[in-house]
C-alpha cells in the first residue's frame, strides 16, 4: 500500500538520520512526554474511580440507600416498616435504634455505636449477614432467662481481645436515677457473632444487638429511624425526595450521597485538581513538538522551496507538517495508553497501592478505567497534539521558494 505524498514526506522527515538526528531525537523525546502524561492521567483516573467506587460500594453495602425519619418519632414499627414498604422502587426496609455508650471487657473499655435491628429484616436492607466471619444474626433474639447476644465489629473484637462466647458489659449515658444521682445504665452480653464489612468506622466501633434489648438499654419507646433498600442504587435520591410526599409531611428522608456527601465531594474535587495537574505534562510534551517542528520547518527551508517550485501547494507543505506533528502525538499516545492500561491492571491486580485504613476505610485502593474516561483522555491528547502542529506547519506554507533559494 502506497502512503499519500505527505505522509511519505512527513515519516522521512521523522526518521531522518546524519545531520537531521537531532530533530528526530527531539521528535523522540516529544513522544515519550506525550506517552507519559497520557499513561499518568489514565492511572490518575483510573485510581480516583476506583477508590470513590470501592468506597461506595462498601458504605451502601454497610448501611441502607434511604433514612427515614419520622417528626415525634415512629409508633409501632411493624405498621411502619409495612407502610415504607409500600413506596414505590422499595425492596427492603428495617427499624434501627442506635445510641453510643462504653464496651468493657476484661482486658480492655472501648467506645461502641449499638445499633439495635430486626434480625429477620436487616438481611434484605444490608450486608451485615453476609459479612459475618463468626456467629448468626438470628442468635440475637433474646431467649428467657439467658443473657443477650452481641455482633461486634472485627477491630473492636481485637481490641477487645474477646471471641465467640466471650462477655463484655455495655455502659450507656441513659442511665437509672438513684438517690446517689443518675447513674449509667450497664448490662452484660455474650458475644454472638463478629462481623468485617471492610469499612474501618463499622468494623472498628459497631455492635450489633436486638432491637428490642436496645429499646431497653438506650431508653427508646420505639426505632429512631427506618433503613430502606431500593432496586437501584441510583434510584435512591429520588425515592428519598418521594417519601414526604407518599407517607406524609411529618416524613423526612435522606438518601446515601446526602449522609456522604462531604467524603464524596472531597473525592471529586481531587480527581479533578489531580487530572488537570497530570494534564500539564501533555501540554508540556505539546510545547516540545512545537520546537521539533519549528526546528524542523529552519532545518528544510531549502526542501520546502524546491517542493513547492516544482507545484507543491502551501496546504500540502501544511499538511506535511501537521502530519508530522500527528504522527508524533498519535505514536505518544498510543504507547501511554497501552502502558497505562497495563499498569492500572497490575497496580489493581496485585493491590501494590496501600492507604491509611482510618482515612479512606480501606486498606488497598482499587483501579478502575472507565471506557469513557480512556477515550476522553486518548482524544484529548491527540487534538492537544494537532493544536501545537498548527503555527509551526503555517509558517512553513508561507515560506518564499526565492526567498529561500537565494543564498543556497
Amino acid at each position: 500500500m502506497e502512503l499519500p505524498f505527505e505522509l511519505f514526506v512527513a515519516v522521512r522527515y521523522l526518521l531522518a538520520r546524519r545531520k537531521q538526528a537531532f530533530i528526530s531525537v527531539i521528535s523522540l523525546i516529544s513522544a515519550l512526554g506525550v506517552a507519559v502524561g497520557v499513561m499518568a492521567l489514565l492511572i490518575v483516573l483510573a485510581l480516583m474511580t476506583g477508590l470513590q467506587g470501592e468506597l461506595r460500594d462498601r458504605i451502601v453495602g454497610s448501611a441502607a440507600h434511604v433514612y427515614v425519619f419520622k417528626a415525634g418519632g415512629f409508633g409501632n414499627a411493624a405498621e411502619e416498616v409495612k407502610k415504607v414498604l409500600g413506596v414505590p422502587r422499595v425492596v427492603g426496609a428495617a427499624p434501627v435504634v442506635l445510641g453510643q455508650g462504653l464496651v468493657k471487657s476484661a482486658g480492655a473499655t472501648e467506645f461502641i455505636t449499638i445499633k439495635g435491628i430486626d434480625p429477620a429484616l436487616e438481611t434484605g436492607v444490608t450486608n451485615v449477614a453476609r459479612s459475618l466471619t463468626a456467629g448468626s444474626l438470628d442468635a440475637l433474639t433474646p431467649v428467657e432467662g439467658s443473657m443477650a447476644g452481641i455482633v461486634l465489629g472485627k477491630d473492636l473484637a481485637q481490641k477487645l481481645g474477646v471471641g465467640m462466647g466471650d462477655s463484655v458489659e455495655v455502659l450507656t449515658p441513659e442511665g437509672t436515677l438513684t438517690p446517689f444521682g443518675v447513674q449509667p445504665r450497664a448490662r452484660a452480653f455474650k458475644v454472638a457473632g463478629v462481623f468485617s464489612l471492610g469499612l474501618f468506622e463499622f468494623d472498628n466501633s459497631y455492635g450489633y444487638v436486638h432491637m428490642s434489648v436496645a429499646e431497653k438499654l438506650l431508653d427508646r419507646s420505639g426505632p429512631d429511624f427506618i433503613e430502606v433498600k431500593v432496586d437501584e442504587l441510583f434510584a435512591a435520591q429520588q425515592v428519598a425526595a418521594d417519601m414526604p410526599s407518599r407517607l406524609g409531611q411529618e416524613y423526612q428522608a435522606d438518601d446515601w450521597a446526602d449522609m456522604n456527601k462531604s467524603l464524596f465531594s472531597a473525592l471529586w474535587l481531587e480527581k479533578m485538581a489531580m487530572s488537570i495537574t497530570i494534564g500539564l505534562i501533555v501540554m508540556v510534551a505539546a510545547l516540545n513538538i512545537i520546537a521539533s517542528l519549528v526546528l524542523l520547518v529552519m532545518e528544510k527551508t531549502r526542501d520546502i522551496a524546491i517542493l513547492k517550485t516544482m507545484g507543491s501547494s502551501a496546504a500540502s507543505i501544511r499538511r506535511i507538517f501537521m502530519l508530522q506533528g500527528l504522527v508524533i502525538g498519535t505514536v505518544g499516545t498510543l504507547a501511554g495508553a497501552v502502558g497505562g492500561c497495563v499498569l492500572i491492571y497490575v497496580l489493581d491486580h496485585y493491590k501494590l497501592i496501600s492507604v491509611p485504613l482510618d482515612v479512606y476505610q480501606i486498606s488497598h485502593v482499587p483501579f478502575r478505567l472507565l471506557p469513557l474516561d480512556f477515550v476522553v483522555v486518548v482524544v484529548s491528547a491527540i487534538l492537544v497534539c494537532f493544536v501545537a502542529t498548527i503555527y509551526p506547519s503555517r509558517q512553513a506554507a508561507k515560506l518564499d521558494p526565492a526567498q529561500a533559494l537565494r543564498y543556497q
